[in-house]
């Protein structure tokens, strides 16, 4: 195992000090008999998360949890920045994506994380100004949620596979520039930027205005399901807290079921506690109109994510790497057999 004085010193290539310093001391948040006193929750606030924000805002985690496990969250723009916070043992589990999920695991030689379901599968597009084609892409500026995250590696390497270069600092024929989905949409709007690779319910708010829709990412994998978010553990706690991480799993799959069985209450959920984090509800027409792009499941679709993982490899964002061990799905099928819901195959 991996301690955290071992990342500490590991750290600077990974961009972690400052993570680091700032998350005290090294012990573990004290629990008995496999419960954790404090679970420390990440996710976005992005319909892609609707899993997180659903539980949350219904209180579905901390009914599951109960009272010896008090719930602390924190939310973050994009994946990078919640694996500092895994790294820096100020996170124990986070909704995220694929590809800092690959990058955690791979950069701690597959000590520090485990996933432990799937979330979501769609609502991921590329948005232009009206008039842009594939065709005439050279020279444009293009956003992403941040260099290195799922958003970013799916564009570079859809660039690449129609011809067109683009480098990390921003230069080649398209000109990515990884920022905050919130000014994405800002700049998009003053004409600083021709466009964006994003999840919803960006999509769907560039589209309000003014962008139109130059690839639907489902229509790029097998039967448009590709995983998009899924929930990782730290393995330190999941193996110190088993009976915190099957409760926390309880919930989580309680949201899922809440999502698939009452739609429009789960899209009232997600629109508040956007508002919530963000100061300003999500519009419900908005999320309505992006609803249809998403599915919510247990299942992490783990052949996206491989395949994913070989895309940041054609790139050169990510070595050639070795993803046995990644998955460990065994206490979310416990969870769903009590339930009578059907099993997860382990990858």
């Amino acid at each position: 195992m991996i301690t955290r004085r071992q990342l500490l010193a590991g750290s600077a290539s990974l961009g972690l000090l400052g993570a680091l310093a700032a998350c005290g001391g090294d012990e573990e948040d004290s629990g008995t008999d496999g419960v954790a006193s404090t679970l420390r929750l990440g996710y976005f606030p992005n319909l892609t998360h609707a899993t997180a924000l659903v539980g949350i805002n219904g209180g579905l985690f901390t009914k599951a949890l109960g009272s010896q496990t008090k719930l602390e969250t924190q939310h973050f723009n994009a994946g990078p920045a919640a694996v500092e916070q895994i790294f820096a043992e100020g996170l124990d589990a986070t909704y995220i994506g694929p590809n800092p999920t690959v990058n955690a695991f791979v950069k701690s030689k597959g000590e520090i994380i485990r996933v432990i379901a799937g979330s979501a599968s769609g609502g991921v597009a590329f948005v232009v100004k009206k008039g842009i084609t594939k065709d005439t892409l050279k020279g444009k500026r293009i956003g992403t949620p941040q260099l290195g995250n799922t958003q970013d590696v799916a564009l570079r390497y859809w660039l690449k596979e129609q011809g067109l270069t683009a480098t990390k600092e921003g230069g080649g024929d398209v000109k990515i520039q990884p920022q905050e989905n919130a000014q994405i949409l800002e700049k998009f709007i003053a004409g600083q930027l021709d466009g964006a690779w994003v999840p919803e319910p960006w999509v769907s708010r560039l589209v309000a205005a003014g962008a139109e829709v130059l690839v639907d990412e489902r229509d790029l994998w097998p039967n448009k399901r590709f995983v998009i978010t899924n929930l990782i553990v730290r393995t330190e706690f999941l193996e110190k807290y088993p009976k915190t991480v099957k409760s926390l799993l309880e919930g989580h799959v309680a949201a899922n079921d809440s999502i698939t069985s009452d739609p429009a209450s789960a899209q009232k959920a997600v629109s508040e506690q956007i508002g919530k984090l963000t100061g300003k509800p999500l519009k419900l027409d908005i999320i309505t109109k992006a609803w249809p792009k998403l599915e919510f499941l247990n299942d992490p679709i783990a052949t996206s994510l491989t395949a994913g993982a070989k895309h940041a490899e054609e790139i050169g964002l990510l070595d050639k790497v070795d993803l046995n061990g990644l998955y460990d799905l065994k206490p979310l099928n416990e969870v769903l057999k009590a339930k009578g819901e059907t099993a997860v195959a382990q990858p």
